[in-house]
């Protein structure tokens, strides 16, 4: 099939309002825009300005009430506990208009704030799916979080309810979540007024009089009393949800995402960019916590008509690195989204792949990647083995969808190993340098998008407008800074090199750890690594590499340490100084599978860091730390 994606692009490029106009289509609204985009709206314009419209009705009543209300609409899968369930989409119709309603009832109105600290269990999305319902605005923290960390996004929402459960379960291990939520609130000025607390055999959580109610209770209540909660219709530049990720300050930002525009651009992606039918299960092995879990384990598979799975669950050990293949076979999943993270995981668990054999996976499709850079190694590991596409994507928390991918539904394009391929239609993309500059194909910059935004983008981030400007628009004026660093290259393919944080300088040579990174994957006991640049009093910084080895490596680690150090002498050059490469048992990552490089490089040069709140195992950075002062870092 010959690709359709430059026609597409170049008729977006065109008539941006009408592209996306016509994309709209696909979405009910309650009241049509008065404007597509008006440029005058907000701080760089807005879209769909004075449409009214629900994005849960657009999720679930429209597909109970239109045909697929026998359909399956979730699948959750909980290997750690064994528990499966399948919601229709009029069951989940039924149990998210009851929640709604008790949501309601606790007192939260339309614009309102409702903080969601749970699992992954079905009752995550149904409560988001509710909070949408009536008009609030949700924003999910991920479930475990410290208590102060977790203090600080309550004080900046002020929500004025919490839903949560009592436990979250990893293997091995049962966190209640209860305890920390009690100590956050306490932490926090501000205080909701009520909680809702659903109730896991593993854990039952103590409750505060006049403050908690039990989550099945209350719904069942209602349920009996036929006490549903009707979709209220909002502004489509009205919030959906805030969903807080890093700042640099330490202040956590809480990117905005806004009903309307969201709607369109993620239904568009589900065929455009992913190629999956309505009726079709598709998986995004993640975590409501994070952006993948809100665009594409909750809204867009909902408002496409296509059956999401809630997977609660690991790559690895959860009892083993085939427990993908056989979600994938059970449930005839179609396409699959995951972080590259957890392929390197299974890569270094069972590196011959011999656990895909042992199930049935002749209706799976398509592996798309997204989260952390995908290196060719594991691109070509996961190809050769599942003999399927496999589609390196890249977009962000603050966008909500992909800013370069491969359109499968278009029509694929070649394949380039260590390219997330092309634009989509909505972002144009510049590399930059430091005059704001446009740079020659090939050459490294910063990764920027011209302004105005597409549909789903943050227009501000809550309550803090000027924040929002000195973050991602002042530095390269009429552009959307992404932070990212790569190039383009001559077929204007997008390379994604690292975090512009992450561009290290050697001797007056700006360099790519992400380059680096490459090479040191492609050796074939390594499962997976990361390069850092660290402080040098000759040559500014130096690069150093950590390294994890695929499981049954009986080698010496230093021989591998020194032909990686050739590797890359040979494939880059002397110019990048590496001499430095450690292997290490593990290396430090957040839940959602990136690797923690900036915390790294603090360690490495001696640096005061605060231990990240979104870290999975903090035991790691004492791992990392010992292994640098065995080769005297920092000296």
């Amino acid at each position: 099939m010959t690709s359709r994606y430059r026609e597409v692009y170049d008729g977006w490029l065109k008539d941006p309002e009408g592209f996306w106009g016509e994309a709209s289509k696909n979405i009910d609204w309650i009241k049509p825009a008065d404007k597509v985009f008006d440029p005058d709206a907000g701080i760089y314009g807005r879209w769909f300005v004075g449409a009214q419209c629900n994005t849960c009705y657009n999720c679930v009543d429209r597909h109970a009430e239109g045909g697929r209300g026998d359909q399956h609409a979730l699948i959750y899968d909980s290997p750690i506990t064994g528990a499966q369930q399948k919601f229709t989409y009029s069951q989940l119709l039924d149990e998210v208009s009851a929640l709604a309603g008790v949501i309601r009832d606790l007192g939260v109105e339309k614009g309102d704030r409702v903080i969601i600290y749970m699992p992954m269990i079905p009752q995550a999305v149904f409560a988001m799916l509710a909070c949408a319902r009536i008009g609030a605005i949700h924003s999910v923290v991920f479930g475990g979080f410290a208590p102060k960390e977790l203090a600080t996004r309550i004080e900046d929402a002020k929500p004025k309810a919490i839903l949560t459960a009592s436990c979250g379960i990893e293997p091995g291990r049962t966190v209640e979540y209860k305890p920390l939520l009690d100590e956050a609130i306490e932490l926090s000025s501000s205080k909701p007024d009520a909680c809702l607390v659903f109730q896991r055999e593993q854990a039952i959580a103590s409750m505060i009089d006049g403050r908690d109610r039990d989550w099945a209770d209350a719904v069942a209540q209602a349920k009996a009393d036929g006490s549903r909660a009707e979709c209220v219709p909002v502004e489509a530049t009205d919030p959906l949800y805030i969903l807080y990720t890093s700042g640099t300050t330490g202040q956590p930002k809480g990117v905005v995402r806004d009903n309307g525009g969201h709607m369109v651009a993620l239904h568009w992606t589900m065929k455009n960019i992913y190629d999956v039918e309505p009726g079709e299960v598709y998986w995004a092995a993640s975590d409501v916590g994070w952006v993948v879990g809100h665009s594409y384990i909750v809204y867009a598979p909902l408002l496409h008509g296509n059956t999401t799975i809630v997977f609660e669950g690991k790559p690895v050990g959860t009892p083993d690195a085939g427990v993908f293949w056989r979600v994938i076979a059970e449930h005839n999943v179609a396409a699959m989204f995951t972080a590259p993270t957890a392929f390197r995981a299974i890569k270094q668990v069972d590196p011959k792949a011999e656990l895909i054999g042992q199930y049935d996976l002749s209706n799976f499709r398509t592996l798309f990647l997204a989260g952390e850079r995908a290196d060719p190694d594991t691109i070509q590991w996961a190809e050769d083995n599942l003999k399927v596409p496999v589609i390196d994507h890249w977009w962000q928390t603050e966008t909500g969808w992909t800013i370069a991918g491969n359109p499968m539904g278009l029509g694929a394009l070649p394949v380039k190993h260590g390219s997330s391929t092309v634009p989509m239609p909505g972002y144009e993309i510049h590399i930059l340098d430091e005059a704001n500059n446009q740079v020659e194909a090939g050459k490294i910059g910063a990764i920027s998008v011209k302004l105005p935004l597409p549909p789903s983008c943050l227009p501000t981030l809550w309550n803090a407008d000027e924040r929002f400007r000195e973050s991602y628009l002042e530095e390269y004026p009429g552009y959307y800074k992404t932070a990212d660093a790569g190039y383009l290259d001559e077929d204007g393919y997008v390379y994604i090199m690292a975090r512009t944080d992450d561009i290290i300088n050697v001797a007056g040579h700006r360099l790519s750890t992400g380059g680096m990174e490459e090479v040191v994957a492609a050796h074939p006991d390594v499962a997976e690594c990361a390069v850092i640049g660290i402080a040098d009093q000759l040559k500014g910084q130096i690069p150093a590499g950590f390294m994890v080895l695929n499981a049954g490596v009986n080698r010496d680690p230093s021989e591998i340490e020194k032909e990686v150090v050739g590797l890359v002498r040979e494939k880059i050059g002397p110019v990048a100084a590496f001499k430095l490469v450690l292997a290490v048992p593990r290396l430090p990552k957040t839940r959602s599978g990136k690797i923690l490089r900036g915390t790294m490089r603090c360690i490495a040069d001696g640096e005061d860091y605060r231990t990240p709140a979104t870290i999975d195992d903090p035991a790691i950075l004492t791992e990392i730390t010992d292994a640098l002062k065995e080769r005297g870092i920092p000296g």
